[in-house]
């Protein structure tokens, strides 16, 4: 059985490792994202230069590699990615004839979905939403057993508007986004307080201490969240939720009572089970090897 190597291109890093049949990563590699262009060329050499790093002495049978933003899978084209200042850059194919290999290509929330179905928190569920509340908010969904794509635009819940003031990065008012990713969490008690925070593990952590704004900032989000989320239930009925990415790292001061802020929005609806994510920060490159297993026909 030939190796298949993962990608995940943040826009901050690049996450790798070979990926075996049942998801486990090994050899992982982490490498910063060098500045980004509307060509994508400097992190396509990155991607190459790890690649390089991990491979044996034979070619992988494939190499999967996932990227934020709007991506084509069909087509392996990564047709919008704020993060990495991309538009229409070609990735599969250009990877492929530099690699030697076959390239599948995916979307980082959507390979992070295929992951938790497959081997994580959402195993064996044929209906399921994998939710990362990290520096945005996006959604992979799951519906009878597919993985939703909707041509490279679905999932964007993050961009639902759940009734706030806020402006958005993506040039709305309003989105789930701009008042409860962790990013927004962080931004929003510095600004109420003028005091310097690292992330939104420093605000849980004065959550827990009692701190008055933070406690604030914190249900705030929680709201949004169940706002968005009852949206999402009513749409398509998972039965599982899995909270990841930032936010979701705080288990105890998110699960339990955001399940009961959405519970109270719902009337006949099928009630999810929230869940915490398993994979961790890790979920893109498992998926991104299971994308390369699924093309190189070893799954």
């Amino acid at each position: 059985m030939s190796e298949v190597i993962a990608v995940d291109v943040g826009g901050t890093s690049i996450k790798s490792g070979v990926v075996d049949r049942a998801g486990r990563l090994s050899r992982e590699h982490r490498a910063e994202t060098p500045p980004t262009g509307a060509d994508g060329a400097a992190v396509l050499d990155a991607v190459v230069g790890v690649v390089e790093k991990l491979r044996g002495p034979h070619p992988p049978a494939a190499v999967g590699v996932v990227v934020p933003g709007v991506v084509d899978e069909n087509a392996g084209v990564a047709v919008m990615s704020e993060n990495l200042a991309w538009h229409d850059v070609p990735v599969g194919a250009v990877l492929a004839e530099r690699l030697g290999c076959p390239v599948a290509v995916g979307h980082d929330v959507r390979a992070g979905g295929l992951a938790e179905q497959r081997v994580g928190a959402c195993r064996g569920v044929a209906n399921a939403a994998f939710v990362p509340v990290g520096t945005g908010i996006a959604a992979a969904l799951v519906v009878d057993g597919v993985l939703c794509r909707g041509d490279g635009y679905a999932g964007e819940v993050g961009h639902i508007d759940v009734g706030h003031d806020l402006p958005c990065a993506c040039g709305g008012q309003g989105c789930l986004e701009a008042i409860a990713s962790a990013a927004a969490v962080t931004r929003r008690y510095a600004q109420r307080t003028g005091a310097g925070v690292s992330g939104s593990r420093d605000v849980a952590d004065r959550v827990r201490l009692g701190d008055a704004v933070a406690v604030e900032v914190w249900d705030e989000a929680l709201d949004a969240l169940a706002r968005g989320l009852a949206s999402l239930v009513g749409l398509v009925a998972p039965e599982v939720i899995a909270i990841g990415g930032g936010l979701g790292e705080s288990g105890e001061l998110v699960i339990e009572p955001l399940e009961r802020r959405l519970r109270s929005r719902l009337t006949f609806h099928r009630v999810p089970r929230l869940v915490p994510a398993q994979l961790g920060d890790g979920a893109g490159c498992v998926g991104a090897g299971l994308l390369a297993r699924d093309l190189a026909g070893e799954r």
